[in-house]
């Protein structure tokens, strides 16, 4: 995998609105901009997942990519809480509720949120200001 000067990478849903949005909070609060971001549909997202082939993921989750590590649905999350500013590392701390829990609330979100917040016709397209933070 290339190297991406240590920085964490978030593959995500391109056309879901939440995921748009949960994307744009990210970079607001990523001050130190440790995040790079590819949607799951893009070319880079694909290359990046074929490094991680013993893993099954899946389109409906957001993707953190930690060097080696690779986390997937509520432990993304929290994982990504932990690196933000504004007190939103406290967040973190619902790790301790298991993952098996976390992750039943996650996957009922991510079933439902085309119906609850809506889905683009295309991958959203990154501002000049914010352009050199996404993954081709």
């Amino acid at each position: 995998m290339n190297n991406f000067n240590n920085k964490f990478i978030i593959l995500f849903d391109g056309v879901c609105n939440l995921c748009n949005s949960s994307v744009n909070f990210i970079i607001k609060h990523d001050t130190k901009e440790q995040f790079l971001f590819a949607s799951l549909q893009s070319d880079a997202a694909k290359e990046i997942l074929l490094q991680f082939s013993t893993k099954k993921l899946t389109q409906d989750s957001i993707i953190l990519i930690d060097g080696k590590n690779i986390y997937e649905k509520s432990s993304a999350a929290l994982q990504i809480s932990k690196h933000l500013n504004d007190g939103y590392k406290v967040l973190y701390s619902f790790i301790i509720i298991p993952k098996f829990i976390r992750d039943w609330v996650y996957d009922i979100i991510a079933k439902n949120r085309y119906k609850w917040f809506g889905k683009k016709e295309k991958c959203m397209i990154p501002t000049s200001e914010i352009k050199n933070r996404f993954l081709k």
